[in-house]
């Protein structure tokens, strides 16, 4: 892992997703934190009526994004102001997997972190 952007985290605007059931999901997230570095662990806070949050749970793992600061506007309303209930949020983007399976955009980003849940 380069731990460049992990020690650099920071207040910012993120993307999580996540895939379940065959389901692709993600949401606009502002709390985003480094918990400990070794082992390399975050913190992220979802409402608990998400349902990326019942894709994260569901698949156990999730991958999360730092918005770059010149990020389009369009990612933002994508992720930010529909639901994933209701909306195929990458049908509109740009994406790539994560080895876990679980999509990501990859426009407008300027960090990227596969993780696991471990707790929530």
């Amino acid at each position: 892992m380069n731990t460049k952007a992990f020690f650099k985290l920071s207040y910012g605007v993120y993307i999580v997703s996540a895939n379940f059931e065959e389901k692709d999901g993600g949401c606009v997230i502002n709390t985003l934190a480094q918990v400990t570095s070794s082992p390399a662990r975050l913190s992220i806070a979802l409402n608990k009526n998400n349902e990326t949050l019942r894709l994260i749970e569901g698949a156990g793992s999730f991958t999360a994004v730092v918005l770059a600061e010149d990020a389009d506007m369009e990612l933002i309303k994508t992720f930010g102001f529909q639901s994933s209930r209701d909306n195929e949020k990458f049908q509109q983007t740009s994406y790539d997997r994560d080895l876990n399976g679980n999509p990501y955009p990859t426009e407008g980003i300027a960090a990227r972190f596969s993780c696991k849940v471990t707790d929530r």
